[in-house]
Parts: C-alpha cells; sequence; structure tokens
C-alpha cells in the first residue's frame, strides 16, 4: 500500500463519497481516504492515471504528481502544497465576502430595482459562492448519486424557481461559508498535528575530510558525523562522538528538564542541542528514527478509523437518502391535500438542506485528532483512536513490576558482615566472582563492591557456576561460594547470619549470601527500587475510573507484597511465568476491559492478550511492537493523563452527536407546523458544524497539570 498527500477535499462527507468513487476503480477495492488528515492510502498496482481523473471530477487533486508510484511519505510537508492551500482558502473567503456584500446590497436596493435585475443580481450572488457547489451538484444528479452537493443545488434551484431568490441566494451563501468554517475546523487540528511534524529539522550538517556540508536528513547513513550547534535541532538518532551539553528532548519524551549529554550518551533525533557544540555519530537513518516513528505512528493513528467513526459513516450513508425522500413526501402529500404546493414545496426545499450529514460525520474524526496529537505532545504514542477510545473505558489496570512498577535497577540496599577478618575483603571476592557478568544481581554486587573500594580485577583462581544456586571459586588455600542458601550446610550458619538472612528475605529482598564451606561471611539484600511516581500514577488512575489496579510479577511473594503495599495497588499476583500473565489476562478481560503496562519480552504476549497493551517506552522492542501504547521514555507518570484525555474525547463526540443530530430534529419538527425556513434549515445546519467543530478544538488546549509535566514547573492559576 502507498500512502498519497491530497488536496481539495471540500467536507468529511464530501470525503466518504469520494472513496467510494476511487474504490470502483480496477484493483483499488481497497483505497482508503482519510478527510482529518488528507491522505489517500492505494494499493500498489492502481492506475494513478484513473484516480486522478476520479479525484478531478470532485475538484480533488493529488498534492504532488505521483512519480512512479514512488512513496511520497517521509514526514515533511511541502512548501508549495502550504501555499497552494493558503491561496485556495483565501481566494475561497474572497469569493464569500464579495457574495455577500452584493448580497446585502440588493435587500437594501429591493424597493427601487426591477424585478428582472433583482433576480439577475440574486443569482449572481448565488454563482459566485456556490457555483462549484452548483457543479458538483448537477454533475451528481446526472449520474442519480445523492450528496449534499446535490441536495443543495436541488434546493436552489428550487428556490429561485418558486420565486424566493432572496432565499435562495441566501442558501448558496451560507452552505459556502458553512463548508468554509468545516475546513478551518479540520485545518486548525491539522496545524496542530503539523506542529509536531515540524520538529524534526530538514538538513543536517554534515562532517566530510574535516568540511561541513549541508544535506537533507533523508540522505542521512549510519556512521555519518554530524555537527550540531546550540539552537540546533538533532538531525537523527545518534550518538554522540564528542562534546557535551543540555539536551532538550521534551519532543520526543514528553520530559521538559533538559538532559546533559556527553561523549558515548545517545540523543534523538528532533530534540534540541541548548548551549555546546556536539559532534554525533549517526545511529539510526531518519525513516527509522525515534522522531519518524512517533509521526508514522501518529497519522496512522488518525487516519484508523473508531466503532463509533464506522457506525456514524454507516448511518451517514442511509441519512441523506430518507431524508430526500422524506423531503419529496412533504412536498407531494401535504401540497397535494391542501392545493397550496408553494408552501409545501418551500418546505420539501428547506427539508432536503437539513439531509447534509457533515456535522454528524465531523463529530468524532476532529476530536480523536485533537485527543492523539495532544497525547503525543506529553510523550504518549496512542496507536489508534480505538485504543484512546478504550483507554476511557478502562475498568482494570495490570501492570508488571520490575521496569514497569519499579525502576528495573537492582542495587544492594542492605549488608550484612561477619565479624572482621583482615586477611579476607569479601568485597574483593565478590568484585573477582562476578567478573564481567552482565546479570542484573551480579551487576548490582559489582557496583557495591566497587563503591566499598574493590579494584576491578578478575578472579585469581577458577570460577564455575553450580546450576540453580551460584559460584564457586577456588584459590590456593580455600573455596568461596556465592548464590542462595542452598549453597551452604546449615552448621555454617551463625545465629547472627540467620536472623539477618530472615530480616532480609522478610522485607522482600533477593539475598546473595558469600561463604566458605565452613562460615558465611557476608549477606547481600538487592532491590529493585519503586519508581517515585508508581503511587502517584496508582491514586490517578483510580480517580479516572479504573476500578482495580493489579500487579502480575515473577518475583516471590514477599518482594511483590512490598511493593504492591508501598504503590498502593488492589492486589498482586507473585511467581507467574509469562504463561501465567496471559492466562491471568484471558480470564480477567472476559468480565471487563483490561489494559496491561509491560516493558520486557516476556510481557509481550500479555500485552497482545490484553484490550489495551501499554508498553514503557524503553522497554523491549518486541513488548513496544506489540502494544497499543506506548509510553515514551518509560513516564508511567504520563498514563493517568492520556487516560484522562480518552476521557474527554469520548464527552466531547457524545456531545457532537447530540448536537448534530438534536439540531436536525428541531428543524424536522418545524416542518409539521409548516415554520421550517430555509434560513434556519441552512442556519441550523451551519450552527451545528461551528459547534461540533469549535467544541473538538478544545481538546487541544492542554489542562493545567499537563502544563506544569510539560514546562517542568508549577503553573500558576
Amino acid at each position: 500500500m502507498e500512502k498519497h498527500k491530497i488536496t481539495g477535499i471540500d467536507c468529511a462527507n464530501c470525503a466518504l463519497e469520494l472513496e467510494r468513487d476511487i474504490r470502483k476503480v480496477p484493483n483499488a477495492k481497497e483505497a482508503k481516504l482519510t478527510y482529518a488528515t488528507e491522505t489517500l492510502v492505494l494499493p500498489e498496482n492502481v492506475d494513478l492515471d484513473q484516480v486522478s481523473k476520479v479525484l478531478a471530477r470532485e475538484g480533488a487533486a493529488f498534492a504532488e504528481i505521483p512519480n512512479n508510484h514512488s512513496d511520497h511519505d517521509h514526514g515533511h510537508d511541502h512548501d508549495h502544497d502550504h501555499d497552494h492551500s493558503a491561496g485556495s482558502h483565501k481566494k475561497e473567503l474572497t469569493l464569500l465576502a464579495v457574495s455577500a456584500v452584493l448580497f446585502a446590497a440588493v435587500m437594501m436596493m429591493e424597493a427601487n430595482l426591477p424585478r428582472w435585475a433583482e433576480l439577475i443580481l440574486y443569482l449572481i450572488a448565488a454563482s459566485i459562492s456556490g457555483y462549484t457547489t452548483f457543479l458538483r451538484g448537477l454533475r451528481n444528479l446526472f449520474r442519480f448519486r445523492f450528496t449534499i452537493d446535490t441536495l443543495m443545488t436541488i434546493a436552489m434551484i428550487g428556490a429561485f424557481l418558486i420565486g424566493e431568490w432572496r432565499e435562495g441566494a441566501m442558501v448558496a451563501i451560507l452552505f459556502g461559508l458553512n463548508e468554509y468554517l468545516e475546513g478551518y475546523g479540520m485545518r486548525r487540528a491539522q496545524q496542530s498535528m503539523k506542529s509536531l511534524l515540524s520538529l524534526a529539522p530538514e538538513t543536517a550538517t554534515l562532517i566530510v575530510d574535516g568540511k561541513e556540508r549541508k544535506i537533507g536528513i533523508e540522505k542521512l547513513a549510519v556512521g555519518d558525523k554530524v555537527i550540531v550547534k546550540a539552537g540546533e535541532k538533532i538531525p537523527s538518532d545518534a550518538r554522540v562522538y564528542s562534546g557535551s551539553s543540555n539536551v532538550n528532548e521534551a519532543a520526543i519524551t514528553g520530559e521538559a528538564v533538559p538532559v546533559k549529554k556527553r561523549e558515548g550518551d545517545d540523543v534523538f533525533g528532533g530534540a534540541v542541542n541548548q548551549d555546546g557544540t556536539l559532534i554525533l555519530s549517526i545511529t539510526k537513518v531518519y525513516k527509522e528514527s525515534s522522531m519518524a516513528k512517533i509521526f508514522a505512528l501518529v497519522e496512522e493513528a488518525q487516519s484508523q478509523q473508531t466503532p463509533l467513526e464506522l457506525a456514524i459513516d454507516k448511518f451517514a450513508r442511509f441519512y441523506t437518502p430518507v431524508i430526500l425522500v422524506l423531503a419529496m413526501l412533504v412536498m407531494l402529500v401535504p401540497g397535494a391535500i391542501t392545493g397550496d404546493w408553494n408552501l409545501w414545496v418551500y418546505q420539501g426545499l428547506a427539508i432536503l438542506i437539513i439531509g447534509c450529514p457533515c456535522a454528524l460525520v465531523l463529530s468524532s474524526p476532529i476530536a480523536l485528532m485533537a485527543g492523539l496529537t495532544r497525547s503525543a505532545k506529553i510523550g504518549v504514542l496512542v496507536k489508534s483512536g480505538v485504543f484512546l477510545e478504550q483507554l476511557a473505558k478502562l475498568d482494570e489496570v495490570v501492570m508488571d513490576k520490575t521496569g514497569t512498577l519499579t525502576k528495573g535497577e537492582l542495587s544492594v540496599v542492605s549488608t550484612w558482615l561477619a565479624p572482621a577478618d583482615p586477611t579476607i575483603n569479601v568485597f574483593e571476592i565478590v568484585r573477582k566472582m562476578e567478573g564481567e557478568s552482565h546479570h542484573p544481581l551480579a551487576l548490582a554486587l559489582i557496583t557495591e563492591a566497587e563503591k566499598q573500594g574493590a579494584n576491578n580485577t578478575l578472579a585469581d583462581g577458577s570460577v564455575r557456576t553450580i546450576a540453580g544456586k551460584g559460584l564457586e571459586m577456588t584459590t590456593e588455600n580455600t573455596s568461596y561460594f556465592l548464590g542462595n542458601n542452598r549453597l551452604f550446610e546449615e552448621a555454617t550458619w551463625s545465629i547472627d547470619a540467620k536472623h539477618a538472612y530472615d530480616l532480609m528475605l522478610k522485607e522482600g529482598m533477593t539475598v546473595a549470601i558469600l561463604g566458605t564451606k565452613t562460615a558465611i561471611l557476608a549477606i547481600f539484600g538487592i532491590r529493585d527500587q519503586l519508581r517515585e511516581e508508581a503511587k502517584e500514577t496508582v491514586a490517578a488512575l483510580k480517580r479516572s475510573g479504573v476500578k482495580q489496579v493489579t500487579m502480575l510479577t515473577g518475583d516471590n511473594a514477599e518482594s511483590a507484597q512490598l511493593m504492591a503495599e508501598k504503590a498502593g495497588l488492589d492486589q498482586f499476583k507473585a511467581n507467574l511465568l509469562p504463561e501465567d500473565k496471559v492466562a491471568y489476562i484471558k480470564e480477567a478481560k472476559e468480565k471487563r476491559l483490561v489494559a496491561m503496562v509491560g516493558d520486557g519480552i516476556n510481557d509481550s504476549p500479555a500485552l497482545a492478550t490484553a484490550q489495551v497493551g501499554i508498553a514503557m517506552g524503553q522497554g523491549s522492542d518486541s513488548a513496544i511492537e506489540v502494544a497499543d501504547v506506548v509510553l515514551m521514555q518509560s513516564h508511567l507518570k504520563r498514563l493517568p493523563f492520556v487516560v484522562d484525555i480518552g476521557h474527554k474525547v469520548q464527552r466531547v463526540i457524545h456531545w457532537n452527536i447530540g448536537i448534530a443530530l438534536g439540531l436536525k430534529i428541531i428543524a424536522l419538527l418545524l416542518t409539521i407546523p409548516g415554520w421550517l425556513t430555509l434560513w434556519f434549515a441552512i442556519l441550523s445546519d451551519m450552527g451545528a458544524t461551528v459547534l461540533v467543530t469549535l467544541i473538538s478544538l478544545t481538546l487541544l488546549i492542554p489542562s493545567k497539570a499537563e502544563k506544569e509535566l510539560l514546562v517542568g514547573k508549577k503553573v500558576e492559576e
């Protein structure tokens, strides 16, 4: 499938009709046209010339002329596209203004104008603002396709035929204004998205043979050296080759506080170098960078329709034909009974105007676009509006322990040492035995040993692994053991050592013991640290309507209980294998809507099983791949924010649907006593569109708490 940018789409309902026409082109049955993002996705074997002709019939076109089906989806907008779009909207507004001024002038001069001049001037006023609608409507009428343009064309022609020239012109002007406002609302939502896309620089300064050269970021290759000066954006994911500087990564991580970067540190594309000069070695080409993935995920999310959107689209497809039939009945039946054809033809024309489903079709996409973009700006990627909807309905949030609720960094938090023997340095022994191991427990012991002054030297004797127990190091004089309690006979334990061991277990620590065949020399209590924001996050989730927060872990029950109590969890399950986590999720989601939060490869099956899978951004690639929501940089604190955004989006969509249908129902009821006018019909339709758009755009306004999160400090009331 290939993605193309489209221009000239006038309204949400027009996009639905145009998509149906495009799907009639050979091999284009899977075509997808998204009004919100102005993108058209086509199979690779579609004849683009035929698609261009279909687009042209409706006044739309490819933003760029497709060249050999090349891929234009590279994350950048083009200046000429913006200029063309801005010029088109300016022209549209100018024509509306000219039409409105002429209309007002004719109204004021009606008494002094002959009837033929009045008719001609109203026709001119209607033509200036409504000629595009009229032409599209006529084309559709001859094809027996009843779109909103068709209905408006019939209403305008009918109004002039029955002598309601002024109202016919007013319908043209107000409908033109309605379309402009509808487009304006969508453009505002799209501008928010484009401000996110503008975070990526267009060029990079490449260093070749000591000389600097500007190139497009899409031309960067892995291993290229680039220079980034103070105030410039980092072109792609890279590693600091030389230099040091504070780097603002808020665009990618949502973290407002700049991070000090030195030689060997990784940096994200799109981050801003704040002070010093950095020489960077590119580690990922732009298309694979974090920033490019964010753009792709957000745009893809906006192009995917939720079940509610699909239901609205289906309803809109049948709504217009039903309104057309109703209008014909209102014209014919009461007219035949009363003989007052002018009144009931007029009422029928007014009903035709109510047949516009634009406000209803717009009730969801702008709100979802705003919600998805707002989530991305605080460092949370929601891969589809479907999951934004589901986040608002969560009953239970299930969390992994290590790396999710905890920092995932083990450290020695308690140490017991046997009475000192001047010939034995336990920390030197531990450092030698663990050697260069990268096991988390080993790293914790090595770090502690080095803190206590142990030399960075390898064992001078042989070290072997004892399966399921630990390590043995044999020297000339003795053998040392480091591991769990199964390495040692009961007789080797002193009363003090046993007491210290039991106390560490009770406090939920993982215990490592150093000793010989005859004595315990040292006991180390190792524990992961709870994230500072964990307790606050759990409390915030419950305030957001989540009924239960559960922890699943493969760790022992004592450690799990301690963490659960500290974090304020409702329950925990310990000593679980990956398949046990999946089994719990399967059972839970039969009764309630469940989200799973995890970071490791072993969490991937559970993430995929839950209705909403949420991955920590610094977790494994497999977890991020299967997840529906990604917390960039593993900021757990962001989760309640995006749940709240989901709630707000749902409320706005429900309000929008109520307004869109409510105003139309009121207008239809006015036909019973014969009070419905063309003026009120078009104003109610336009009012619904404007209200739906404005209410949706309020979702782009961050809350006070979000502002504090983004600026890294308290925001005053």
